[in-house]
């Protein structure tokens, strides 16, 4: 156990609080949520009926809040518009091919981003022209967007005031706003689609944005509100025959709506499926599939290829859906179930027609619950075909990664292991190595085949007992190359303890291209002062904040991991406002290049600087 993941450590214990409480009502009822696949309303009234009489627990449940995403590959593109526009930076996305949205983005000349509800677009290259050239305001919380060509998507979160709708029916929606943004300094808003339920994740492939969004069954009196999605042409409410449940009881109802979108023909109708099932928890989404995970409790697992398997009968599940999608076509297809819980969206992966994926049984703090680490392969009717169970028993996992036929997993409690599986035998995964080593990484990132790059913190052993304290942040260089003896090839430290870096639980502020040796991540540094402490500094001690702003690193196989320097936005002109840096207007969140230049973002400005020795060449201040 490690302070530091309390919030981890939290929601098992919350976790394994709700499988006790629930284990007697669902034993009695005996089934699993997944028994098959799940079926369709045959009409309103037996939805209706449904939701009034099916257990249901009153708790959302999201393994996102656990920590950290994960990290993607990284790379660079080339412009296909404008031959003038040198490589670029991408959005760090888990698979080739499917974007993820985020609050920055780049096409190479421009940079989109978003800050205080308003859409800003910025000529970024050439450096000397660099400035605003329009600021567009928006109601709602926006979430993310996307950039495609001429066309720019921005996802809005609206919550209509309780005064006007006292009956909570349809309070809550989601909207896509696609911009023809061909004249950058005039966007024009082309379509306004809606669809009822909070943001919860998007993916787009191709020209087509895939949007999901989740919200508590709305009723009044005798009546269950159905979803609805809005456009221009009218609203649709989404017929009761066209929700998809499980009769299982879950720990609430919930809607669950898949929307495709074409960003680029207005004319075309969304796309939509939507379940009614308990909290999802986690996305992973291939160039085909959808899987969304929920917690779920039920008796016995049907779809294990081995019942021998100790888990088996596990109260402490995932459920997992498979959703199929072409084209902006959806049809769900699949169901399944696994002991455990998914950490996040790269503790899944699916790879050649197998879907793999990592979860934690049991709680840290041991007896007869204690925590267990496994590697699950299903087939693509999501049942169970290979299994790997009862690594790092008392552990949890922190930090997954699946590469090919290989799979990274690094666990903690005291010291930080990091496995290396076997998943080229879908059928008979296997443990090729283990480093231990102090501290633990909380996301993994491919530098080649051979190598992975881990970011965490580093930790001391306690005195007090039989877990860890997190101090500084900690980057690691990973040798696999012998899988039987991985190494740490090389490793930074930065800071004292409190040290941290959004990095750590949003993989989008995390920047890497092998080809340009470069690591960039923001950092908030936390130093002791040893003066404070004259019987010396406890191990628990935290540091004072002292400097916020982006480090930049040399990264290769020959030398390691090199400081190359820092770049801060807190200075005279935006003075640090806050005692916590992530609060402040000056807090970098995203960096990204074009060509040899390195573009840090705040709230505040976008700052460049050169690639080459990180001298400023030009602030773009932020209104």
């Amino acid at each position: 156990m490690v302070w530091n993941s309390f919030k981890k450590l939290l929601s098992i214990g919350l976790f394994a609080a709700m499988v006790i409480a629930l284990a007697v009502g669902l034993t009695q009822s005996g089934k699993s949520q997944v028994e098959g696949k799940l079926q369709q309303f045959s009409f309103y009234d037996e939805l209706r009926d449904f939701v009034k009489t099916t257990p249901s627990y009153p708790y959302y449940y999201n393994d996102e809040g656990r920590g950290l995403l994960g990290i993607t590959q990284g790379g660079s593109e080339k412009a296909t518009s404008l031959d003038s526009v040198p490589d670029y930076s991408q959005t760090n996305i888990q698979v080739e091919g499917v974007d993820e949205a985020d609050i920055v983005k780049t096409d190479g000349e421009y940079i989109y981003l978003i800050t205080d509800n308003r859409l800003i677009i910025v000529k970024a290259y050439p450096s000397e022209d660099a400035r605003i050239l329009s600021e567009t305001e928006l109601k709602g919380s926006i979430k993310g967007i996307f950039i495609n060509g001429d066309r720019l998507a921005v996802f809005e979160e609206e919550a209509l005031d309780y005064l006007e709708k006292p009956d909570y029916s349809h309070y809550e929606k989601t909207s896509i706003k696609v911009y023809d943004v061909s004249d950058r300094e005039s966007p024009v808003l082309k379509r306004d689609v809606a669809v009822d339920g909070l943001y919860w994740g998007s993916r787009m492939i191709g020209n087509y944005i895939y949007v999901i969004a989740t919200g508590s069954i709305n009723s009044s009196d005798d009546e269950v509100n159905l979803p609805r999605i809005y456009s221009p042409q009218g609203i649709v409410e989404i017929p009761a025959s066209e929700i998809w449940h499980s009769d299982a009881p879950d720990y609430s109802h919930m809607f669950t709506t898949i929307m495709a979108l074409n960003i680029k023909d207005d004319s075309q109708e969304p796309a939509y499926q939507t379940l009614l099932l308990g909290g999802a928890s986690n996305l992973y989404v291939s160039l085909n599939n959808i899987y969304i995970t929920f917690p779920s409790q039920g008796a016995t697992i049907s779809n294990f290829a081995s019942d021998q398997s100790p888990y088996a009968n596990s109260l402490e599940k995932t459920a997992i859906h498979r959703i199929h999608m072409d084209d902006g076509k959806i049809d769900y297809e699949a169901s399944g179930e696994i002991p455990g819980w998914v950490l996040n969206q790269f503790s899944m992966d699916e790879y050649q027609g197998y879907f793999r994926v990592a979860t934690t049984t049991g709680n840290v703090w041991g007896g007869e619950t204690a925590s267990a680490n496994h590697v699950y392969v299903l087939d693509q009717q999501l049942d169970i075909i290979g299994q790997l169970e009862n690594l790092a028993p008392g552990e949890q996992i922190y930090s997954a990664r699946f590469m090919g036929n290989r799979c990274y997993l690094v666990t903690f409690q005291k010291i930080d292991p990091l496995f290396v599986i076997d998943l080229k035998d879908p059928f008979d995964p296997k443990v090729l190595g283990e480093l231990k080593i102090t501290g633990y990484s909380d996301y993994l990132h491919p530098y080649d085949e051979n190598h992975v790059i881990g970011i965490g913190k580093e930790t001391t052993a306690a005195e007090e007992g039989d877990f860890a304290w997190y101090q500084g942040v900690k980057i690691s260089l990973f040798d696999v190359s012998d899988v039987q003896n991985p190494k740490e090839l090389g490793k930074y430290e930065i800071g004292d303890r409190g040290t941290d870096s959004p990095a750590l639980q949003d993989h989008k502020a995390f920047l890497f291209d092998r080809s340009k040796n470069l690591l960039v991540i923001p950092v908030s540094v936390a130093e002791i002062d040893a003066a404070k402490y004259p019987y010396g500094v406890p191990a628990y001690a935290y540091g004072d904040y002292v400097w916020q702003g982006a480090y930049v690193f040399n990264v290769s196989l020959e030398k390691g991991l090199e400081l190359r320097g820092r770049v801060t936005h807190c200075g005279d002109a935006n003075p640090v406002q806050s005692w916590y840096y992530y609060s402040s207007p000056c807090s970098i969140e995203r960096s990204l290049y074009i060509g040899n230049i390195l573009y840090t973002i705040s709230d505040a400005e976008v700052k460049l600087n050169s690639l080459g020795d990180l001298s400023e060449l030009k602030v773009v201040d932020l209104p």
